[in-house]
């Protein structure tokens, strides 16, 4: 066999050919024509930048209708000056958000990671009443071969975020207006005084925001009492609207399941194998939770079918992922709704949250509930140990098992 080249690494096999191989430069300009071209930097600025400032149209749209109660289809009776007013929503709300995607943008980047921009997404229908945005992700465009960067990138987020959630619900609470604002946007509870609510709740009306334990303690230590909302008027206060909103959104990323961020956290902590079963037990004890919602209803005869079917459907279907054969989860699915039966039995008043079922499904079926183990498993720095804790910590005080209730 000849001597390799300086071109011609020695070959693996006494009996494989000796051509000699072509030079590097002409391999990788053979694998970039098949590769899709990146487009102008300009258009993906272009697209980001759109997206945003569509964003923060339709967030201060939802801002001015939950500031005035006007929900109708498409705002047509919103003022100009209404709409204006819907930017102390917006600003504080997508600067969260922003803030928490540019904390996983710039550790991606730190961390030699490509990523992408942050893509805003927008939502507004004026067919009902929503926050105008379905939130903002980026892309992360390599693979991330250690669990150090696993657990860096996927804690900046939710860190940033909460450090400017902080101050925005206190701000919230040190500007409250006047317990007689509420009259400016119901000038119908007026008649009632301040007692109105005792008369105008009698139904149970409206929507009302849970309040987490850090919630009720910066309001304790901020808040004039005097001047809080009525927890059915709290969505005519936009900055304290969109400081409630901010620690939701942080809880619902810090949830330790899957690859969402407290996942890419715990996984962190734990390693692959151990945090992949605990991760497996949270996504069930989520299930559980959810579905219990349902067997809380007061269903009788033939109701039972109209929703009883689909739901144990839904149970196999986002309990396939859990695991490894279909049998095992027709068993685990049989399991769960026993179990959920029969807590619905014993304790008739026992509430769950059907509203988490959407989100079980994205979790199941797009995001995963599994997370991969990275290349690298060294474990974490005693430094990194303690934020990890500490955020997990944060998540307890931000989390509530019902942030919405409609009556």
């Amino acid at each position: 066999m000849p001597s390799p080249t300086e071109n011609t690494p020695p070959l693996p096999f006494p009996d494989a050919p000796s051509r000699p191989l072509p030079p590097l430069e002409d391999i990788e300009a053979a694998f970039t024509r098949y590769e899709k071209p990146e487009p102008p930097r300009w258009r993906r600025y272009a697209l980001h930048l759109g997206l945003f400032l569509l964003t923060l149209l339709t967030t201060t749209l939802a801002g001015a209708e939950w500031m005035t109660g006007n929900f109708t289809f498409g705002s047509p009776t919103l003022t100009q000056a209404e709409i204006l007013r819907g930017l102390w929503f917006s600003v504080p709300f997508l600067g969260v958000l922003a803030v928490h995607e540019f904390g996983h943008y710039f550790t991606a980047r730190r961390n030699s990671v490509r990523a992408s921009l942050p893509f805003f997404i927008p939502f507004f229908t004026g067919l009902f009443s929503t926050i105008g945005t379905f939130g903002a992700v980026i892309r992360i465009k390599d693979r991330i071969f250690s669990r150090r960067e696993f657990f860096d990138i996927g804690l900046a987020g939710p860190l940033a975020g909460f450090l400017v959630a902080v101050p925005v619900l206190i701000y919230g609470f040190l500007s409250l207006p006047p317990a007689e604002y509420v009259f400016q946007v119901h000038p119908e509870y007026q008649q009632y005084g301040a007692d109105y609510a005792r008369y105008v709740y009698q139904g149970g009306q409206g929507l009302t925001l849970a309040k987490p334990l850090l919630y009720q303690g910066l309001e304790y230590l901020f808040a004039d009492p005097a001047r809080l909302p009525h927890p059915n008027e709290l969505t005519h206060y936009p900055v304290l609207l969109a400081g409630a909103l901010a620690l939701f959104f942080t809880a619902l990323n810090l949830l330790p399941i899957g690859q969402l961020d407290g996942g890419h956290i715990l996984y962190g902590l734990l390693g692959a194998q151990r945090f992949n079963r605990l991760s497996a037990v949270l996504f069930i004890g989520f299930i559980f939770y959810a579905g219990l919602g349902l067997f809380s209803l007061q269903t009788t005869g033939r109701e039972w079918l109209y929703w009883g079917l689909p739901y144990f459907g839904y149970l196999f279907l986002v309990l396939r992922r859990v695991v490894p054969t279909p049998r095992r989860a027709l068993h685990l699915s049989v399991g769960v709704w026993a179990a959920q039966l029969a807590c619905a039995v014993a304790w008739p008043g026992i509430l769950g949250n059907p509203g988490w079922l959407v989100f079980g499904l994205l979790l199941s079926r797009v995001m995963g509930i599994f997370h991969p183990p990275a290349l690298d498993e060294t474990p974490l720095s005693p430094g990194r140990k303690v934020l990890g804790w500490l955020m997990l910590a944060i998540f307890v005080l931000c989390f509530t098992p019902s942030p919405f209730t409609f009556s």
